[in-house]
């Protein structure tokens, strides 16, 4: 039963590892004013959305340490929350990485903040291409993605296309 609990957990950081990935292809060289950019008038900004993103890695953090905490953050700038994003990654890895026992199912922590942030990043995408500066898609199953690496420094290697 060990190996699949640590499968399970081996698994969601794998996730976390992919979140990042992404998640820096879309946070990456936005441009000036990207933050305020909406697809309505109703719909949260990209700046918005990534501070949120944020929110929800700590919530991820707080549930797999065992406490059901939320925090709406305060608003930063952009490089503010893309820094903020980066450091809940690690943080969660970090924790997911330990022996310490997770305080919820690894299926519970992904089906929740983790799985709405990988939605959220998505939208960033959206955006992105409404805003005039599109990411070039990609083969993400080439990508290279690897369990640990959840900072800003990704692999340059890509299988992108037009």
């Amino acid at each position: 039963m060990a190996s699949v609990v640590d499968g399970r957990r081996e698994f969601l950081r794998h996730t976390v590892a992919t979140l990042a990935y992404r998640g820096g292809k879309v946070t990456r060289d936005a441009p000036e004013g990207f933050a305020t950019v909406r697809a309505c008038a109703t719909c949260r900004s990209a700046g918005e959305i990534l501070r949120h993103i944020g929110d929800l890695l700590e919530w991820a953090l707080w549930l797999a340490k065992g406490e059901h905490r939320w925090r709406d953050a305060a608003p930063q700038s952009w490089d503010g929350d893309v820094d903020r994003f980066f450091e809940g990654l690690r943080r969660l890895d970090e924790y997911l990485a330990a022996e310490t026992p997770l305080g919820h199912p690894a299926e519970k922590i992904f089906q929740g903040p983790i799985a709405d942030a990988i939605n959220h990043v998505g939208q960033i995408a959206t955006l992105r291409r409404l805003a005039g500066s599109p990411i070039r898609g990609e083969n993400y199953f080439k990508a290279e993605i690897v369990v640990g690496r959840v900072g800003a420094e990704q692999s340059s290697k890509r299988v992108e296309f037009d």
